[in-house]
């Protein structure tokens, strides 16, 4: 018995490699972040979502290549009604477990999503429900007609409603809480890749899925991700062949990285933008020297604090060329944005003294800034830059870093007067940057990750009839509306869109994504 076993091993080894390529190697990357948790619906982080797709499967995903929307775990949709969507499911289908991915797990992992500890809320706006037809077949039914459905469901993963009810994970959960779920350390989905084994901090190791129903294009038939904080260890690992690739390497680094003819580096511009945000709802800013108001009510005050920043320093000095000024909250790939909007207020230190004073506040204040250390191109650099340019007006920032697990929890539950965020687009339109950061916090989505508390009743009003707005040159004019209302109102201080490099060796094939993650389907090591 024990030489059969040993026989059929050697066997799944060989089909194995002859179906990925007898040169298969395993797949060592790293950045400087790690993940916060492993249930699919609990934080929305474009890290974290990039990494779940190894294991965790959408119904529909973007092509890599054109980034056009392709079927996965659906093999065909189409409009029963303009509120009635039908997507016939993949036949054949496998959970990690052996189990079969039916319709009951497609309406489960759709109402997960929808509840109220799932941070993916911007991603089902506009779904009402969703029923099933039969085992194959679902249907999500809208309260509007919805023109960017399947490019919110880009994001939306499958979990086996099985495995979710046996092991006390069928809510998601709460990132803001410290209560774990089973779902929180481990993963069970159909996707191309398992999870092996996550010790945070440390590292993450994935082995291929023999029974995945895909074609596999790369020949990675194992990942290791190493979250690294520190700059210089990352590269020292590259350097070393400890890693095959960094996803972030410091601005600084480039020069002599694209030097090194064992390395290359790829880069391009990201469909992410990086903002400030302003604590607008407080009466009183915690730890503030300006007692019994908030001055960050106020527009003038805001707009003191945006143009006392220099984008071009930023630019030139701390990122290096890694970052494009903008002056709105999408970057130019997505629906909405245009030249105009995206023109910045000009940085003018005069100015931004003048509006203070205009404010009542002619010798500034001191204000609590939070920012995250390991999440974005030199992020904790550029705050403490963005401080220095403050001080030059009076505004005394008390600034505070911390990794982005513990980051993104603590502003979501409104404690940072100011804080930085990145925003990507998943879908490509900025109804899901206006509906996430912008639109009052409500309900189904809305203002999920407003954690200034900004609100316009105008912006509101855009906002809902975008939603369902199904005629193009309308629903874009309104768009831009949205973007250009942001601006006047200085709901936020835009700073600049992300260029991304990715370094590697030169034996490493990827496919470099505008949204800065590695679709491993498609890496192959030479």
């Amino acid at each position: 018995m024990k030489l059969n076993l040993s026989l059929l091993s050697i066997a799944a080894a060989a089909a194995m490699l002859m179906a990925t390529g007898v040169n298969a190697k395993p797949f060592k990357w790293a950045s400087q972040g790690e993940i916060a948790t492993w249930d699919i619906h609990s934080q929305n982080n474009a890290l974290q979502n990039g990494i779940h797709a190894n294991v965790y499967e959408s119904l529909v995903y973007y092509n890599s290549k054109t980034f056009e929307v392709e079927p996965v775990l659906a093999t065909a949709w189409k409009e029963v009604t303009p509120t009635q969507v039908r997507f016939t499911l993949r036949q054949g289908v496998k959970f990690h477990d052996g189990s079969a991915f039916t319709a009951d797990d497609a309406v489960y992992s759709l109402q997960r999503a929808m509840a109220k500890t799932s941070n993916f809320t911007p991603y089902v706006q506009g779904i009402t429900k969703i029923n099933k037809v039969d085992a194959q077949t679902i249907d999500v039914i809208l309260s509007a007609p919805n023109p960017v459905l399947l490019r919110q469901m880009t994001e939306l993963r499958m979990m086996s409603k099985a495995w979710a009810e046996k092991n006390r994970s069928v809510e998601p959960k709460d990132i803001k809480g410290t209560d774990e779920n089973f779902a929180h350390r481990n993963a069970m989905g159909t996707g191309p890749y398992t999870l092996d084994s996550w010790q945070a901090d440390v590292k993450m190791v994935f082995k291929r899925n023999p029974n995945w129903w895909g074609k596999m294009d790369g020949n990675v038939t194992e990942i290791v991700y190493t979250p690294i904080k520190s700059a210089a260890t990352r590269i020292a690992a590259l350097l070393s062949g400890e890693v095959d690739m960094v996803l972030d390497p410091a601005p600084q680094d480039l020069g002599r990285l694209r030097q090194d003819s064992n390395l290359k580096v790829i880069d391009g511009l990201e469909n992410r933008t990086i903002f400030l945000g302003m604590d607008q709802f407080r009466e009183e800013l915690p730890g503030s020297n300006v007692k019994g108001k908030n001055p960050l009510k106020d527009v003038k005050v805001r707009k003191a604090l945006y143009q006392a920043i220099d984008t071009a320093s930023l630019e030139r000095v701390t990122l290096r060329g890694l970052g494009k000024p903008t002056g709105t909250l999408v970057a130019p790939q997505v629906a909405g944005y245009t030249e105009a909007v995206g023109k910045r207020f000009p940085y003018s230190v005069d100015a931004a003294k003048k509006l203070l004073a205009e404010a009542g506040y002619p010798d500034g204040f001191e204000v609590d800034f939070a920012c995250p250390n390991n999440r974005y191109i030199n992020d904790e650099a550029i705050c403490q830059a963005v401080t220095a340019m403050w001080s030059r007006i009076g505004v005394k920032a008390k600034l505070r870093t911390l990794p982005l697990v513990t980051y993104f929890p603590m502003i979501q539950r409104y404690e940072a007067s100011i804080y930085m965020l990145g925003w990507g687009v998943p879908t490509f339109d900025a109804l899901y940057s206006l509906q996430s950061l912008v639109r009052s916090v409500g309900q189904g989505g809305d203002g999920n990750y407003n954690v200034g508390r900004y609100s316009n009743q105008r912006m509101d009003y855009l906002v809902d009839r975008i939603k369902a707005e199904t005629d193009a040159p309308v629903r874009s004019r309104m768009l831009t509306e949205a973007l250009q209302l942001s601006n006047d109102t200085v709901s936020h201080i835009p700073l600049y869109d992300q260029v991304i490099p990715w370094a590697m060796k030169k034996n490493i094939e990827v496919v470099h994504r505008a949204d800065n993650r590695v679709d491993m389907r498609l890496v192959k090591v030479n």
